[in-house]
């Protein structure tokens, strides 16, 4: 019987019934009911990048068992999925809760996930510790050990893109590589405060965006509610700056003598955040004002941007051959991409072309 996530579930079933297990975290329980007036349960099931709905009709005995375990307990469900325009259902099923050992194996994420978040934080520690002024590389060091791994459990958005758990930590290691391949097209820009500034442009959303140890479900806080995450961002940073001074004080005095100045590069690292999402109305207490602002703030976008298409891709329903339903916020309805050429094709035409061309030559004679 295969062992699917959710999303593999959802890839893997139809109008027929499909038998496998997952293994979810429950999130909700809502207590509803049909327009008979029969009560039904609706819980929302979640993992570490997708979730679900699932409806427990009155007549089952999950309608009972399943409100007799806490919310955020996590349970492997066994049974006949079948997905229609409604969603997700199932016939013959049954839950367990998970041991210990398969709830660790859980919240590392699936295999492919892991892979792809282990090799994110690697590149976000090489790219940060090759920062040569000092005290960017510092600061970037102490918010790395000091809340790393709040960090690799931070989403990027509660929704839209990379909302899932590590989602912040794909999300910035992208940029970071966008910004070294862009730094290659424009050397004037300052790279390392173009990678610092990747780093901490979204650092506020450790409180907005963040997921506990043990859950999949983020929860809402007092802080990223009534501030958001520019200002608990530019505060973070704030406070970050002025520990990293008073513990390096002889280290600091050092610093004083550099060009630019401490106050410079401060102020252009704290711009960054400020300015990162590129206008007033979408929530930037200032413009962007200096070239590394201008491409932090579009490749924080296009990084956004082309996540969405990705996940819309794989979900949107399809309206006709290669064109696929509108999925908000993207602006309109999506078209397949245009698939690449492999190189073993490409050099096979490139042979074909170079033979005829010399049968063509023969030809003269």
């Amino acid at each position: 019987m295969p062992h699917y996530t959710i999303s593999e579930l959802k890839q893997n079933t139809g109008e027929t019934p499909t038998t496998a297990t997952v293994d979810t975290q429950l999130q909700k329980c809502v207590t509803k009911t049909t327009k008979s007036g029969k009560p039904y349960l609706q819980i929302t099931l979640t993992d570490a990048i997708d979730q679900f709905s699932l409806k427990i009709w009155e007549n089952l005995p999950q309608f009972s068992t399943i409100q007799q375990i806490e919310l955020e307990s996590f349970i492997r469900l066994e049974g006949d999925w079948i997905q229609n325009q409604y969603g997700i259902d199932a016939n013959r099923w049954q839950f367990r809760l998970l041991n210990e050992g398969e709830i660790q194996n859980f919240l590392i994420g699936d295999p492919e996930t892991s892979k792809i978040q282990t090799r994110d934080w690697n590149d976000i520690v090489k790219l940060t510790s090759s920062i040569n002024d000092p005290r960017l590389n510092q600061l970037c060091a102490m918010f790395l050990d000091q809340h790393g791994d709040q960090f690799r459990r931070t989403a990027a958005a509660r929704k839209n893109h990379h909302a899932r758990r590590g989602g912040m930590l794909e999300h910035v290691a992208q940029m970071m590589r966008s910004a070294v391949a862009l730094s290659g097209v424009y050397p004037e820009l300052n790279l390392d405060l173009l990678i610092a500034g990747v780093l901490f442009h979204d650092s506020g959303k450790l409180w907005e965006n963040t997921y506990p140890e043990r859950g999949f479900t983020q929860p809402y806080d007092m802080q990223g509610e009534m501030l958001g995450h520019i200002p608990l961002g530019i505060s973070l940073v704030d406070k970050l700056w002025d520990k990293m001074i008073s513990d390096c004080v002889e280290t600091a005095a050092n610093w004083e003598k550099l060009t630019p100045s401490n106050d410079e590069v401060r102020i252009h690292l704290l711009h960054l955040i400020a300015s990162h999402h590129g206008t007033y109305e979408f929530g930037s207490p200032t413009l962007p004002r200096t070239p590394e602002a201008q491409i932090l703030h579009h490749i924080d976008n296009i990084d956004a941007k082309f996540e969405m298409m990705k996940q819309a891709y794989k979900t949107a329903p399809e309206l006709a051959p290669n064109i696929q339903e509108k999925q908000f916020p993207l602006p309109a309805n999506l078209i397949k991409p245009l698939a690449h050429i492999s190189p073993e094709i490409a050099k096979a035409n490139a042979f074909i072309e170079r033979a005829e061309e010399a049968n063509q030559n023969m030809d003269l004679f």
